[in-house]
């Protein structure tokens, strides 16, 4: 509240927030706010006038009661009326009333904007400011409208107050992050820009914020500032403390405005100009000395200044990324700051020499730091800390220091805070994975991984072992043979064996004949090659999971049972993978978000990388299977999904339903996809878990638990994608007139493998029955992999209903029956007739459907943003008719339709009131039919 002076009292205000603070209860609060409302509502509405100090006293106590959390919703006017006020104490209240309680929506606001021109045209330069703090705090669109071009003038005029400019350059900030479509400097530029080199330095101050800003969005029009803020850096950089004495913190002259100086510079490249350019460089030279001289003061402030200072201009000299020199300084100096005792600082240096590591000039710099950031990561206290250590040492590791790093990094991982213990193993991997000179070592890392933190090892990680190891010759035997001791510990994690399943069952063969690998060795040495293979597999899993112990029957019971297509697809040999960029990489750019990983660091993966994937050494006939190897969609396999493949068919995996939607009908696929290392590896897991009991029941599987939440996406739709999983993607196109709708449906084979038997069966659940009519025509029962088959579907509605029929859908994949249920999305609204009625016509039917069973309503918390034009296309989607101009409110809507059944006609009305303020909405609906009312009310309400 503003301060009370002896000579403007205003006691009764006093005595009020007295009389409030010692109140012993919320009820007596309440009680006293309430007897003084009554009191502040009659005076305003008597017949005596009040004078300007009785007003100023009343709008006090309502903007108390407002910051106690109370609604006020009168005493508005009366607030306005003291703008006009001459008295500056009076006027200040009025404005602080206005910036806290008055919305742009208010009816005020015009007579709010005069009040203001008046005061910023009255070149007193109180009312000025006054004026122009009001404009900011309250922000509007309105108000950019209205002013956005007078405080250009304002600010660059000659006649204003150094104290105004502040003020003007300040608001037009304000304006311009709120509505920059409007706040256009055209021929202000110039003049604003020059402003930095304004004898005053609060006048700068504010203006460079303001540049800031609009360098950021339009660089081009302000990149004469870069002169003159190099020129006011160096004016003040080499003064001394004492040349700026009313702008000096703690010994740091003006530390605000040099760090708003180099933040800006931030927003430009290097100068061209030499001269500037090395005014700059001395500027910063002159900042890294002064960090290094002793301080002039132990106050925690002046080092809070001078490291302000010093951190903008290294993150400046890493912007610019040109000069060797700074650089290496730079490092240095951060180095120090690395067992500095202020852990704020310790923070900050990590994560600046993070972004030095991935300077080609600094990055023998930071490496020379290796012991002291190993340090932190294992005595640092606090994660936040520990978890920049770790990045540091991500960013400065290369193939001299890859296995120090990678070595600290998993021992640390035993320990490591559980927050960031899937980012570490990400990192692990991936440095494992680029900096390999050995791959025994490579496998050797990635299973100690595993072993560590197995929980924390996404499929990323182990798929892509798998792949290097499959394209590699050399180390297939080593990572049989280690996969296979590791295995033997007592607790093994599921990713190990995982792991351990698919390798020895491509290369177990390799270590068959070894004495330590008995499980293989005695059971299948006389079979071929290539079978023994997959019964290695086959035999050691079931040894390590001890699900059957003797794996000869296993294997002969699991032969009988399975027909010959997946034993065949099963001991096929292997193909080499095709060469793909890293997921692992992809996996924690996601995770850390843009930047995580650098540009060059992307770069060095390009050509170090490689050569670990198997693309170093391949042979001509190799590298032919790669280039025409084509991926498939079903598990992004090794990041298969990543990189577009040449000359990919239109039907492959991501585009399957590509031409659903086009009026000339879905397109036949052009090829199939190629996924045999994915549906081999499946195919091994499955054989090693399958019974030999009876076959799996064929009866249909209940609706899958997210079957409501498909049915409400396509309330409001009728077209788009329905389900889709590893296997199959099922796509819908419906069109309906009156109650008869048709449906089509799209079923899209994803993987390479065909689909038999497969069937599909619409039915209409109990009481559904009688009320809906659905007739479906049958679909061809096998799907070659990378296909697309359709079936049409007939609906016809005989009366409203509230459940959704059933699809259900059966074939056989790789032998395994796959048995799925979903809800089509055929609901009630779907028969919607749209029906247009002027205002008059709709609030009488709306007064005729008055019974209580004719309504239903429900308010609720908005789950989505309130856009006008996203809530318009749902209400029309939902069949109705939208009518404008019918309710007295603007901002709600309402919309008028018939459901046409082939018994009845449904007459519905809908209203729907959004409150942007408290993100609600309050539905209703009132339709001639009870049943109707509530089942609209609950689909629309999930669609807000």
């Amino acid at each position: 509240m503003p301060a009370v002076s002896k000579g403007d009292g205003m006691r009764g205000l006093a005595v009020f927030i007295s009389d409030i603070r010692n109140c012993k209860s919320k009820e007596a609060e309440i009680k006293r706010i309430n007897k003084e409302l009554a009191n502040i509502r009659s005076k305003f509405k008597g017949d005596k006038a009040l004078d300007g100090y009785s007003k100023k006293k009343y709008v006090c106590k309502l903007l108390f009661i407002f910051l106690l959390g109370h609604d006020i919703d009168f005493g508005h006017m009366e607030a306005v009326n003291l703008l006009s006020s001459n008295k500056y104490t009076e006027k200040q209240i009025g404005y602080l009333f206005i910036s806290v309680l008055v919305n742009s929506n208010s009816e005020l606001i015009r007579l709010i904007n005069n009040a203001i021109k008046n005061d910023l045209s009255s070149r007193n330069p109180t009312f000025m400011c006054l004026a122009l703090h009001c404009i900011a705090n309250v922000g509007s669109r309105e108000m950019a409208e209205a002013f956005a071009s007078e405080i250009p003038r304002i600010l660059v005029a000659g006649d204003t107050m150094d104290s105004v400019k502040q003020s003007a350059a300040l608001c037009l900030l304000r304006l311009y992050k709120t509505s920059p479509d409007l706040v256009l400097m055209g021929e202000w530029t110039s003049r604003v820009v020059h402003l930095l080199n304004d004898q005053h330095m609060g006048v700068v101050t504010a203006a460079i914020s303001l540049i800031t800003c609009l360098s950021q969005k339009n660089p081009d029009e302000f990149k004469t500032c870069v002169s003159l803020a190099v020129s006011r850096l160096s004016r003040i950089v080499s003064s001394a403390s004492t040349d700026l004495q009313d702008y000096t913190y703690y010994f740091v002259p003006a530390p605000w405005l040099s760090c708003k100086l180099l933040r800006l510079l931030q927003c430009y490249p290097p100068p061209e100009d030499g001269a500037v350019k090395g005014r700059l460089v001395e500027c910063l030279e002159t900042i890294l000395n002064k960090a290094q001289e002793p301080p002039k003061s132990k106050k925690v402030q002046h080092s809070n200044a001078k490291n302000a200072i010093l951190f903008e201009a290294i993150s400046l000299i890493i912007h610019y990324d040109s000069e060797p020199n700074l650089l290496v300084r730079a490092c240095n100096q951060l180095g120090q700051f690395l067992q500095h005792r202020e852990t704020n600082l310790r923070y900050l240096a990590l994560e600046s020499m993070c972004t030095l590591a991935s300077s080609e000039f600094s990055h023998e710099a930071v490496k020379t730091h290796i012991e002291t950031v190993i340090n932190a990561l294992k005595t640092e206290r606090d994660v936040s800390v520990r978890q920049r250590a770790a990045d540091l040492l991500y960013a400065m590791c290369d193939r001299s220091n890859a296995k120090q790093i990678v070595a600290e990094m998993l021992s640390y991982l035993e320990t490591a805070d559980y927050s960031i213990r899937e980012e570490m193993v990400l990192k692990v991997a991936i440095l494992a994975e680029k900096y390999a000179v050995d791959y025994s070592w490579y496998v050797d890392t990635i299973l100690n991984l595993i072993r560590i933190a197995g929980d924390y090892v996404s499929e990323e990680v182990w798929y892509r072992v798998i792949q290097i190891v499959i394209n590699r010759d050399d180390v297939q035997g080593y990572a049989a043979k280690t996969v296979f001791e590791a295995l033997q510990a007592p607790a093994c994690h599921e990713n190990m064996v995982k792991v351990g399943g698919y390798i020895l069952g491509e290369f177990g063969n390799l270590i068959a004949e070894l004495p330590f690998s008995a499980p293989c060795s005695s059971t299948f040495s006389q079979r071929p090659r290539r079978l023994s293979k997959r019964c290695c597999a086959m035999s050691w899993l079931v040894h390590l999971q001890q699900t059957v112990h003797n794996s000869d029957q296993y294997y002969v019971q699991t032969s009988e049972v399975v027909s010959p297509v997946p034993q065949a697809t099963v001991l096929e040999e292997m193909p080499p993978f095709p060469e793909r960029e890293s997921s692992i990489l992809a996996k924690l750019k996601k995770k850390k978000g843009p930047g995580a990983v650098s540009v060059t660091e992307l770069e060095d993966g390009k050509r170090e990388g490689g050569e670990l994937n198997g693309g170093g050494e391949r042979g001509p006939e190799t590298a032919s299977c790669v280039s025409q190897s084509t991926p498939s969609p079903s598990a992004d396999l090794l990041g298969i999904r990543s990189v577009a493949p040449v000359g990919a068919s239109l039907s492959s995996a991501g585009s399957l339903l590509v031409d659903v939607f086009s009026e000339a009908g879905p397109a036949a696929p052009s090829a199939a996809v190629n996924d045999d290392g994915f549906l081999r590896y499946k195919a091994v897991l499955w054989l090693s878990s399958c019974k030999v009991s009876a076959p799996p029941s064929e009866d249909p599987a209940p609706p899958l638990s997210e079957a409501d939440e498909l049915l409400d996406k396509f309330v409001c739709k009728n077209n788009g994608v329905l389900f889709e999983n590893q296997l199959l993607q099922i796509g819908i196109k419906s069109e309906y007139r009156q109650n008869l709708g048709r449906m089509y449906l799209f079923y899209g084979n994803k993987t390479s493998v065909q689909f038999a038997s497969f069937t599909t069966t619409v039915s209409c659940p109990g009481e559904l029955q009688p009320q809906l009519n659905v007739q479906s025509k049958p679909v061809e029962p096998l799907v070659e992999g990378g296909a697309q088959i359709q079936q049409v579907l007939n609906i016809e509605c005989i009366t409203d209903f509230s459940e959704a029929p059933l699809l259900n859908i059966k074939f056989r994949y790789g032998g395994a029956l796959q048995n799925l249920t979903l809800k089509l999305p055929v609901t009630i609204n779907k028969f919607f007739q749209p029906t247009e009625m002027a205002s008059q016509d709709f609030f009488q039917r709306w007064k005729q459907l008055s019974q209580p069973q004719q309504e239903a309503q429900k308010i609720f918390k908005a789950s989505h943003g309130m856009d006008t034009e996203v809530i318009k296309a749902k209400l029309l989607g939902l069949g109705m008719a939208l009518l404008d101009n019918v309710d007295p409110n603007p901002e709600n809507y309402v919309c008028a339709g018939v459901i046409q059944t082939k018994g009845q006609q449904v007459g519905c009305l809908l209203r729907l009131e959004p409150n942007a303020q408290a993100q609600m909405y309050r539905l209703t609906l009132r339709c001639s039919k009870d049943l109707v009312s509530r089942r609209l009310c609950e689909l629309l309400a999930q669609q807000f």
